[in-house]
């Protein structure tokens, strides 16, 4: 055989075999998916359905997911997040106007408003209540919860605040699927919001690519088909939408407890980590419970010296792999299909960082805050098409 780049990488890197605290949720380990995914790659036929029309074994599994979070709708994407984000966006604004923005948005948020003509009103994430009170008249409002780092946005305050004016809030959830399950309930869903993008497969038994469309508001469940389609491939992975049934399924039967146990596993290793002297996020004394994903570990190497990339690349070395780094903090995501070796692993890492400890580095006791908001220049359409070059962004 020819030279095969990616192929070869893929195997290569799976012969490292570092603990996986990285999306996506299923770890590789062979008890979160059924083994014969591969062998059930068809596509659509007279007894197999077709996702955007959906009369048969694709609406009663979407049916099934409905029931399971209680929506009015769950849709089904096998184009990821970002095919439900697209479709919360054409469904909020049909016919173009004002969507209130949180100013941490995924980029595919911003190059869908400006495909449809969509015009931000950008907000500071803490500023988004007041916002609403000051932009009655926005289509939507829209937001990022959790963040990278695990924060939550204070949703029912925000549902409470888009309800007195009738405007449905709309939140990218894609690294929160899981919490409809953890203890106390965090999903946005069930704190008010009308739509959700769940990214399934960062955080469940979910093959890369599987997401739900969650609509809790009524108004927007006849629509929902024909806004996905509008972006979505007319060739979805079969085997991507078999696992979100099937991750359904698991769900129903051991969620609750999965996640319970995931969240006891999650805080000893936290707690163990705090004893060492490592920053932890959301285990502050006064955190509140509903403001941190219970599974997310999220430590600030920054307070103990250590860039996070530099303490991403010294947990590789110590056979882990986390989500993600920066100049501040370094992210990983556990779920249950993580094994006790894992976490036993990743404990041992960070230990392995206090060797190279020393002086904070600059701004350690926080995350990296965002400047200022700039003054509009342009149209976002006008903005994302117009010919471009990348330059630095000096934080100060």
């Amino acid at each position: 055989m020819t030279e095969t780049p990616l192929y070869t990488a893929l195997l290569s890197h799976q012969s490292l075999r570092r603990a996986s605290f990285h999306t996506p949720g299923h770890k590789s380990n062979p008890a979160a998916l059924p083994q014969k995914l591969l062998s059930l790659d068809y596509t659509e036929l007279p007894d197999t359905d077709s996702l955007f029309e959906a009369e048969g074994p694709i609406l009663r599994a979407e049916e099934a997911a409905a029931a399971l979070f209680g929506t009015k709708r769950t849709l089904f994407s096998a184009g990821g997040c970002t095919l439900c984000i697209q479709a919360m966006l054409r469904l909020a604004a049909p016919c173009g106007g004002s969507v209130l923005c949180s100013r941490v948005v995924h980029r595919s948020a911003v190059n869908t408003m400006a495909l449809l003509g969509l015009t931000p009103v950008w907000s500071m994430p803490e500023d988004l209540c007041a916002a609403v009170e000051q932009h009655p008249d926005v289509k939507a409002v829209y937001l990022t919860s959790p963040s990278y780092y695990g924060e939550l946005a204070d949703i029912p305050a925000l549902a409470a605040a888009c309800n007195q004016h009738g405007i449905p809030l709309l939140v990218d959830n894609a690294h929160g699927a899981h919490l409809f399950f953890t203890d106390p309930v965090l999903h946005p869903i069930a704190l008010g919001a009308s739509m959700t993008a769940c990214s399934a497969h960062k955080t469940l038994n979910v093959l890369t690519g599987g997401a739900w469309l969650n609509l809790a508001d009524a108004r927007f469940a006849d629509g929902a088909k024909n806004a996905m389609s509008l972006f979505g491939s007319t060739s979805p992975s079969y085997p991507i939408m078999a696992s979100l049934d099937y991750c359904r399924a698991w769900l129903e039967e051991h969620g609750r407890a999965a996640f319970t146990q995931l969240q006891a596993r999650v805080h000893a290793l936290k707690t163990a980590l705090q004893a060492m002297g490592l920053r932890v996020l959301g285990m502050a004394p006064d955190d509140s419970p509903l403001r941190w994903d219970p599974t997310r570990v999220t430590v600030d190497t920054a307070s103990i010296g250590l860039a996070g990339t530099k303490a991403a690349e010294r947990l590789r070395q110590a056979g882990c792999e986390p989500e993600y780094a920066d100049s501040q903090c370094v992210v990983c995501i556990a779920t249950p299909f993580n094994t006790e070796e894992d976490f036993t692993r990743l404990e041992t890492g960070f230990r392995e960082l206090l060797r190279h400890a020393g002086a904070p580095l600059p701004a350690g006791n926080t995350i990296a805050q965002l400047p200022p908001l700039p003054p509009v220049r342009a149209s976002l359409r006008e903005a994302v098409l117009a010919p471009a070059e990348s330059v630095p962004l000096a934080l100060k």
